[in-house]
């Protein structure tokens, strides 16, 4: 579905992504790991040539998005929604306009159809009775969902979502969980995650795969993951809790 080949990315003089080689499969939730800085949202921004790599490759299905221009690359795009970190709503329109933009400039859909599409996915993201409430008379965790309406309101076959229970209390954020699981089984949707949330990563990953110097560290299963022999993998999971216990803990004790 998605394939980066040998792709190298330098910035200021370092190289964030160094020779990078992994391929995102049709329909799972690839989940993306690792400390801050090692180039998770980088990566993702080269699926859709926010980014271009200075060497290497980066396909979507058949099609080169590292070259492609113009219409081309737009033709692409249309294949991905795109959930920012922040929802990245429009504070000047409601929840609804704010979903239903998308349908109105880039498709030849009718103001009903728009209507109707948009309330749809704020069904499907629990957001139903907030439609005409604007950005800032709702949550972290609302602007999040409805960011991801938004986000799914043209089909896409593919959704990115970066850092998407950042800021969130727990409940918020197993809600995001939830989301992103469902639209897995029931639309099939092929997810790509970023993520600094380990236990949302466990919870909803097909494979989850560790950045560390530029490379993928590992790419493996939950199960394999919380098992792994990987010095990277076992600090990262030990700072999360999720293994023997962290530094903070053993100090209380």
């Amino acid at each position: 579905m998605i394939e980066f080949k040998n792709v190298t990315k330098i910035l200021n003089g370092n190289a964030i992504l160094n020779d990078m080689s992994f391929d995102v499969r049709k329909g799972e939730v690839f989940v993306i790991v690792g400390p801050s800085g090692v180039g998770k949202s980088v990566t993702l921004k080269h699926m859709v040539r926010l980014m271009t790599p200075d060497k290497g490759q980066v396909r979507v299905g058949d099609e080169m998005v590292s070259e492609a221009t113009g219409a081309g690359l737009e033709k692409i795009r249309s294949r991905f929604g795109y959930l920012f970190q922040g929802g990245a709503l429009l504070a000047w329109l409601t929840i609804l306009e704010n979903v239903a933009l998308p349908l109105r400039e880039r498709t030849d859909m009718n103001d009903e159809e728009i209507l109707a599409k948009a309330r749809e996915m704020l069904r499907l993201v629990g957001l139903e009775n907030d439609e005409e409430k604007y950005p800032a008379e709702v949550s972290g965790g609302m602007k999040k969902r409805a960011g991801l309406a938004r986000a799914i309101v043209g089909n896409p076959e593919i959704v990115l979502y970066d850092e998407p229970t950042s800021g969130l209390d727990p409940v918020s954020s197993r809600t995001i969980d939830s989301l992103i699981d469902r639209l897995k089984r029931e639309l099939g949707v092929t997810s790509v995650v970023v993520t600094h949330d380990l236990h949302s990563a466990l919870s909803i990953g097909t494979r989850i795969a560790m950045l560390h110097g530029g490379k993928v560290a590992e790419i493996s299963t939950p199960a394999e993951f919380v098992n792994s022999s990987n010095e990277e993998v076992r600090s990262f999971l030990e700072a999360s809790f999720i293994t023997k216990a962290g530094i903070w803990e053993r100090n209380l004790k």
